[in-house]
């Protein structure tokens, strides 16, 4: 595998880089002792490092000496400055890949030394469960074989593919925010199990699981998923009446309108 004989340094330990963390060291796709984190500040640093067995510091510039990747999972407004304090520490042979979401590769490219090999991810918060659906975004300098690497860390916790990045808010409005779409529907499907009889705790157990059985049908069937919807669908059944009630409500219509008005604001945050 490609990061074998790599190491790898993550900035940034918040929910979304210390979810990387674990789900890669989990894998085996890199031996945590060949893993750094380091943050200004994290009181979870120490965990880490007892759990995994991962090197920790509060030394960015250190972080980056150390490894040959480097992951930056900061929040967007504090990447410009994350950036200068390491550019003089990014030399060629380093790969800079960022997942703040909204930052365009060219303007990460501006911040650090010309022709610094750079790709852009977007992943998601089911990382935390290593579940993410995460879109690549090589830049310009960036190799195949970058690609390929970034396509295996992503892939350690969840999917990836590779996207242009014009297609990055597309991305962000459809599988960035997509978990918190998702979430109403488990609430509201168990309200109505709570509704006709059922113990909240077993209703959230049942939505949940039915949200998650259903999209591992979509991911390994390759069915369309109308074709999908018809296995279930019985003629004068139960399932056609729920089915008539939430096309007459315009879920459909409220979904694709939550995705298209997310990636909106993703495009105005970026201008």
């Amino acid at each position: 595998m490609h990061l074998k004989n790599k190491k790898l340094g993550v900035i940034g330990t918040g929910k979304m880089g210390s979810a990387l963390i674990k789900g890669i060291c989990d894998s085996g796709i890199i031996d945590s002792s060949n893993v750094h984190a380091s943050d200004v500040f994290d009181p979870g640093l120490e965990r880490m490092r007892a759990e995994l067995g991962i090197n920790i510091s509060n030394d960015n510039e250190l972080t980056v000496m150390n490894t040959d990747v480097i992951l930056l999972a900061v929040k967007p407004q504090i990447l410009k400055s994350v950036l200068k304090s390491i550019k003089d520490k990014v030399t060629a042979e380093k790969l800079v890949i960022s997942i703040a979401a909204g930052v365009s590769l060219q303007d990460i490219a501006k911040e650090l030394k010309p022709g610094t090999r750079i790709i852009r991810v977007m992943p998601n918060i089911a990382a935390t469960v290593s579940e993410s659906a995460s879109a690549i975004c090589p830049g310009p300098t960036a190799s195949m074989e970058d690609a390929e690497l970034a396509l295996e860390i992503f892939s350690a916790v969840g999917s990836a593919i590779i996207v242009q990045e014009k297609l990055m808010d597309a991305v962000t409005g459809l599988s960035g925010s997509g978990p918190a779409y998702i979430f109403p529907v488990i609430e509201s499907m168990a309200d109505g199990g709570v509704y006709e009889g059922l113990d909240r705790e077993s209703a959230l157990v049942l939505a949940a699981q039915t949200v998650l059985g259903a999209a591992k049908m979509a991911l390994e069937f390759h069915k369309h998923p109308g074709e999908l919807k018809d296995m279930v669908t019985s003629p004068a059944g139960t399932t056609i009446r729920g089915i008539k009630e939430l096309e007459e409500r315009g879920v459909r219509a409220a979904f694709m309108n939550a995705v298209i008005a997310s990636a909106k604001r993703s495009r105005e945050l970026g201008e």
